[in-house]
This record gives structure tokens, sequence and C-alpha cells, in this order.
């Protein structure tokens, strides 16, 4: 079965950094399309960030662009995203996704593109 495990989040004060990492497992792939989305309570999911395994291509929203890094490492099977200069409308909820079966198109972010997902991890932001 695959999972998608996320770790790193936590609590950090306004302007801070925090690295979240999201951990596949149950899967051998090579070419897939991994993000980041977030959510706050009410509110409807975001999409954060995204990765194709393969050639590597990033893609951010305008308002982590510049700030937020999105990486991959092929030997861990894991992706990362590296949250630098956090502001408290960071804070939320940040949810791992997969798509194995070459559904998203880069500029169209659906969350029913992806097939896979993960338990999400708490980000908090104080300032």
């Amino acid at each position: 079965q695959v999972q998608l495990v996320e770790s790193g989040g936590g609590s950090v004060q306004a302007g801070g950094s925090l690295r979240l990492a999201c951990t596949v497992s149950g899967k051998t792939y090579r070419r897939a399309c991994m993000a980041w989305w977030r959510q706050t309570p009410g509110n409807e999911r975001d999409w954060v960030a995204a990765i194709w395994t393969e050639g590597e291509s990033t893609y951010y929203a305008e308002s982590v662009k510049g700030r937020f890094t999105i990486s991959h490492d092929s030997a861990k099977n894991t992706v990362y995203l590296q949250m630098t200069s956090l502001k408290p409308e960071d804070t939320a909820m940040y949810f791992c996704a997969a798509d194995f079966n070459g559904q998203v198109v880069a500029g169209s972010w659906y969350e029913i593109h992806f097939d896979t997902w993960g338990k999400g991890t708490q980000v908090t932001v104080s300032s």
C-alpha cells in the first residue's frame, strides 16, 4: 500500500524557517508529480508547490515564491519543502500529495489529479 508520511512541522516565529519532508513508501516510481498543499480551518486546500521527480521542474504559488523551495531526493523517496522568511499567514496544515498516474498538468493544480495524500503536518507561525 502506497503511503506518504509528512514530518517537520512545528511552531516558529515570523521570519524563521522550517523544512518539511514527505517520504513515499510502498511504491517504486521514476516519474511522479509531488506537491505540497496547505489548508486552514474552514477553508479549501490551496496548492503551494510542485516538482516533477524526473527532470525536477518546479512550480510555486505566488504567495510563497522566493521563500519556499521544493526538492526531491530520489535515493530517499522523499520530497522536501524548505520554508524561509515564514509569515503568520503561512500557518496551516501542510499536506503532501503525489500523482503517480500522469494526471497533473503544470499550471493546472487540482486536488483530484493527485491520487495519493499524506495526513498532514501542522505549521504555526507566530508574530
